[in-house]
C-alpha cells in the first residue's frame, strides 16, 4: 500500500487498529488527536498497561503503530480546514467517532466527499449503521464479547460468574483487521470501477461474525449449544481424541485428532497405550466410538502420568493435531511464532528495542517491517509543511489553539 494516504479521526483500539496494520502494508496513516488531550487512550496507560519505562506502552504503540501525529482542534474553524486540507488528498478516511459527534464536527460522509469525491469512508461503529442502538457507543468488552454470544458460550453454566475476555482489547483487535481487509477491497474496487466505498464495519458484526457456527447452528434448530460444565469430561462426544488433559504438572495438553479410526494406533503408541491395540472392540471407528467414555479415561490416566515437558517431546512426531495451553511469555518465546517474524522489533523513543506482535498477513513470505507509534502530536509541524503552511502560518494556527 505505498503510496495510500489514510486520513485517521479515532480513538482507542477498535478502528485505530485498521490503520496499524495498513501501516505495516506500507500505508501512510495521519492520526488525528485532539489538540489538548490526544488520543483518550493514552490516559488509560495504568496497572498492567502503564509503560515498564519511557514512552512505550502496546495499549498505545499496538494499535497505533507506524503512524504520524498531529495535535488538531477540529472543531475550530481553522482546525478543521487543516483537516479538509489533509482529506484532499487522502485515499482513506477512518473514524469511529458516533454519528452524533460526525455531524457535529463536520465530518461525515458528505463533509469529506464535498472536499474530496474519490475518498473512501470508513466508519467502526459498536452496533452498525440502522437500528435502534446505531447512535450508541460500546466496547469490545460489551459489544463484542457480551451482546455477540462469546461471553454466554465461553461460560460453564455452573461457573459462579461470566468469564471475561482472555486479553486487553481482544475484540478490537479482530475487529481492526476486519475493518483493514474492508479497507483493501474498497480500494481494489475503487481501482476497477472508479467509485469510492463507504465501508461499515461494526463490533456487534465482527462478535457474531466469530460466533456464526453456533449461532447459525442455534437459529436451524432453535436450540442453543450449552457450553460444558466445568465438571464435564474432557473428550468430546463419540471421540476420545479431543478434549484438554491436565498433564501431572497441572499444565494442560489440547488433543484435537477428528478422525479417531484413522489416527488411533498412532495416538495409541504416542500415549504408551499400547494394549488398546490388541483390543478388538477398538478395532474400527464404530467400536472406538461406542466406548468413547473407556478410551478417554485411559487417554486422560496417561497424560496425567506425566510432566507438559515430556508430552512437548513425546509428541513432536504423532500424526493427529495437538498443542500445549501456553501463557503470554511462553507464547512470545515459541520458536515456531519467531521463525515465522510474528513478533516484530521496533525502537521506542528513547532508543530502547522493543517488540510488537505483528498483523498475521504476511507477503511474498516476508513478515511486516513495523515502527512504535507516535508521540502525542509528534508530526504536527512536518504535516502542515507538506500542506504548504509556512512557519508563520504554523505559529499562528498554534497561537489560535487550531493545533499542537
Amino acid at each position: 500500500m505505498t503510496g495510500i494516504k489514510v486520513l485517521e479521526v479515532a480513538q482507542f483500539t477498535f478502528t485505530p487498529a485498521a490503520g496499524a496494520v495498513l501501516t505495516e502494508w506500507g500505508a501512510d496513516v495521519i492520526k488525528v488527536e485532539h489538540a489538548e488531550t490526544g488520543d483518550a487512550q493514552r490516559g488509560l496507560r495504568i496497572g498492567p498497561y502503564a509503560p515498564a519505562e519511557g514512552s512505550f506502552a502496546p495499549i498505545m504503540d499496538h494499535p497505533n503503530r507506524g503512524k504520524r501525529s498531529i495535535g488538531l482542534a477540529i472543531d475550530t474553524p481553522a482546525g478543521h480546514e487543516v483537516l479538509m486540507d489533509l482529506a484532499r488528498t487522502a485515499d482513506v478516511f477512518l473514524t469511529n467517532f458516533l454519528p452524533d459527534a460526525r455531524r457535529r464536527l463536520k465530518i461525515d460522509v458528505d463533509d469529506l466527499r464535498e472536499v474530496n469525491p474519490n475518498i473512501i469512508y470508513v466508519r467502526g461503529s459498536a452496533n452498525g449503521q440502522r437500528g435502534p442502538d446505531a447512535e450508541s457507543g460500546g466496547f469490545d468488552g460489551t459489544t463484542f464479547w457480551c451482546r455477540g454470544g462469546s461471553a454466554w458460550s465461553a461460560t460453564p453454566p455452573d461457573c459462579p460468574r461470566p468469564i471475561s475476555m482472555p486479553g486487553g482489547a481482544y475484540g478490537d483487535t479482530i475487529g481492526g483487521m476486519t475493518i483493514a481487509g474492508g479497507i483493501a477491497a474498497a480500494l481494489f474496487a475503487r481501482e476497477a470501477t472508479g467509485e469510492p466505498s463507504v465501508v461499515d464495519v461494526s463490533l456487534l458484526g465482527v462478535g457474531l461474525w466469530s460466533m456464526a457456527l453456533n449461532v447459525s447452528n442455534a437459529l436451524m434448530t432453535g436450540t442453543n449449544i450449552e457450553p460444558p460444565p466445568l465438571n464435564a469430561p474432557v473428550a468430546a462426544v463419540a471421540n476420545p481424541f479431543v478434549g484438554l488433559l491436565r498433564t501431572s504438572d497441572d499444565r494442560w495438553l489440547s488433543l484435537a485428532i477428528l478422525q479417531p479410526g484413522r489416527y488411533f494406533a498412532d495416538t495409541c503408541k504416542h500415549l504408551g497405550l499400547d494394549h488398546l491395540l490388541e483390543d478388538q472392540r477398538f478395532a474400527t471407528a464404530e467400536g472406538i466410538m461406542e466406548h468413547t467414555k473407556e478410551i478417554a479415561d485411559e487417554v486422560a490416566r496417561a497424560i496425567a502420568a506425566q510432566p507438559l515437558s515430556y508430552w512437548m517431546k513425546r509428541l513432536q512426531t504423532l500424526e493427529g493435531q495437538w498443542a500445549a495451553l501456553q501463557n503470554q511469555l511462553e507464547v512470545g518465546a515459541d520458536p515456531q511464532v519467531l521463525a515465522n517474524g510474528y513478533l516484530v522489533d521496533v525502537v521506542d523513543a528513547e532508543g530502547t528495542s522493543r517488540q510488537l506482535v505483528a498483523n498475521p498477513v504476511q507477503f511474498d513470505e516476508r513478515p511486516p517491517s513495523s515502527a512504535r507509534g507516535p508521540l502525542f502530536a509528534e508530526h504536527t509541524d512536518d504535516i502542515l509543511r507538506e500542506l504548504g503552511k509556512t512557519e508563520g502560518e504554523l505559529i499562528q494556527l498554534k497561537v489560535e489553539g487550531a493545533c499542537t
